[in-house]
């Protein structure tokens, strides 16, 4: 069961990872989150973007570009 919950938390960033990945600040993430660009969810009290989350955020963006 151990080995799961690394997989799981392995695709799982907490915020301050995703800000570091997109490079942008606190501020615009949770505007990405608000708007619904971004998904995100809470497992407690964090919240958290997943790793395909994160993967079609960027899609796309390079299909807007």
């Amino acid at each position: 069961m151990d080995e799961l919950a690394a997989q799981i938390n392995a695709r799982l960033y907490p915020l301050e990872e995703v800000m570091d990945r997109l490079l942008v600040g606190r501020t615009k993430l949770y505007e990405l989150i608000a708007s619904g660009q971004l998904r995100s969810f809470k497992v407690g009290k964090r919240r958290v973007v997943s790793d395909a989350a994160l993967r079609e955020f960027i899609a796309a963006l390079d299909t807007a570009a």
